[in-house]
């Protein structure tokens, strides 16, 4: 008798905390996992090594890396280098808001789903502890999913898709613990705005704030390495 095929999912994998934590639940639902990196020429591109080590690590079926340069168009911290990094909390949406990244994603996401056919993307916002972008709200996942239904061949005649966010609605503690019972290494990991090419992350950036009182929350060992010192905690 044949084995059971697993379904396939499209999971978006940064190489930080979040996606990372995704794909270890994808997995763990028993999912076939195709991972999706998108080098769009960020400031903390060394996030793109942290991706390939965690779909590695984690067993991921295949994993691609598009080619996009958003610096062409700027209008972010993360995409032009004349724009700093905030190192203190701000009000308003950061400028570190990267303009329609995740609908550009979650778009060539749903491409490579189509062809594969896969029925299922999964991707890392959370609405909880987050820098207020608008691109990381339930509804926002909901209407992207809606108009990948109408969208797509695939949908059109019966393929719907589904795409899971199941972080949405949890804290950073809560995502870690949830990565850390699922044997997660987030000492693959990398999350900082402005971490250099050895992946150490500053401490100060609004990501590394998140991360960094998440661990704290969850009263787990913090694996990150700082500029000027080995680990976190």
């Amino acid at each position: 008798m044949l084995a059971t095929q697993k379904p396939k999912a499209v999971i978006l994998l940064s190489g930080g905390l979040d996606s990372s934590t995704v794909l270890a639940i994808a997995k763990s639902q028993g999912y076939d996992c195709y991972c999706l990196s998108l080098d769009y020429h960020q400031r903390h591109n060394v996030e793109l090594l942290a991706a390939q080590r965690v779909a590695t690590a984690l067993g991921a079926t295949e994993h691609k890396t598009v080619q996009l340069d958003l610096s062409l168009f700027g209008g972010s911290a993360l995409t032009d280098s004349s724009i700093a990094v905030p190192e203190q909390e701000s009000q308003g949406i950061p400028v570190t808001y990267v303009p329609a990244r995740n609908t550009i994603m979650l778009s060539l996401a749903l491409a490579w789903a189509e062809v594969l056919q896969a029925r299922d993307i999964f991707i890392g916002v959370n609405a909880l502890d987050y820098s207020g972008y608008p691109d990381c709200r339930g509804e926002y996942v909901k209407a992207f999913q809606q108009m990948a239904n109408l969208a797509t061949k695939a949908a059109v005649e019966g393929q719907t898709i589904t795409v899971h966010a199941p972080l949405i609605d949890m804290t950073k503690a809560d995502i870690i613990r949830s990565g850390h019972a699922l044997g997660l290494d987030y000492g693959l990991t990398v999350s900082c705005y402005q971490a250099n090419q050895q992946g150490a992350a500053c401490g100060v950036c609004d990501s590394c704030r998140f991360r960094k009182a998440g661990f704290a929350q969850a009263g787990v060992v913090d694996p990150t390495p700082y500029v000027g010192t080995s680990s976190g905690a």
